[in-house]
């Protein structure tokens, strides 16, 4: 097509309104936000364990089974959730320091059984009832918040964040006479801080665990969950 054609119909776009001027990139200004707060701890928690070891792997895996079976049957009709956190069967072996070998135990089965509730009395009545059985043990015994209680609060921090990081470029923007407009983009980052002590020690019941040193039967923290939000946003500025 040759020059002037080309010319005549830029000018023909021209009158009809058509703007071949390349649209301005908006200036921005990108800012961080943070949100600290806490969240109460509502749920307790163990892992109940069970552990066999016996000559005969298949002996082994069903003992374990067995039991594991017994704990979900009394688990039923409690108000508790349950989620097995582990299933490991294997060969064990002991160094013979007399005969330098290392001679076979048989095979060890654990399967673990995370069990947790709202209510701390249930957590109780659970170690009252296994007190003393063998081959049960008990681990991860904690506090912490649960997913339905945290949501809603992270929510609320993040909205808390992103006023945070406006405010930040609002007085930034100020030194410049500009002005904050809308939010173009955003990232964020959440942090719940849940401490999650852990222990393996022989189920017992509470109040001998209460009565015995707090090491032997691990830390068990009540304070509220930390909670933080980061957030980087940018914004656009006039």
């Amino acid at each position: 097509m040759k020059q002037s054609t080309l010319w005549i119909i830029g000018i023909i776009l021209a009158l009809l309104g058509y703007n071949f001027i390349t649209p301005v990139t908006p200036r921005t200004i990108t800012t961080s936000g943070e949100c600290l707060t806490t969240a109460p701890r509502d749920r307790t928690a163990i892992t109940l364990r069970v552990t066999t070891l016996d000559k005969n792997a298949l002996k082994s895996m069903r003992d374990a089974t067995a039991k594991i079976a017994e704990i979900n049957a009394y688990l039923a009709n409690l108000d508790v959730k349950t989620q097995t956190t582990e299933f490991n069967s294997y060969e064990k072996s002991e160094w013979n320091h007399t005969t330098q070998k290392s001679i076979s135990q048989g095979t060890e089965t654990t399967i673990a059984l995370e069990v947790s509730s709202d209510n701390m009395d249930i957590i109780e009545q659970i170690l009252n009832q296994f007190a003393g059985q063998e081959n049960i043990y008990v681990g991860n015994l904690q506090m912490f918040t649960s997913a339905e209680t945290l949501q809603p609060i992270i929510q609320d921090c993040m909205s808390a964040a992103v006023e945070n990081a406006r405010e930040r470029a609002t007085a930034l923007a100020a030194g410049d006479n500009s002005y904050v407009g809308k939010m173009l983009s955003v990232s964020y980052g959440t942090s719940p801080n849940v401490a999650t002590p852990t222990a393996n020690y022989r189920l017992m019941s509470m109040a001998k665990a209460e009565s015995m040193d707090a090491g032997a039967f691990g830390t068990l923290s009540t304070k509220d969950t930390n909670v933080s939000v980061v957030v980087s946003a940018t914004f656009e500025i006039k």
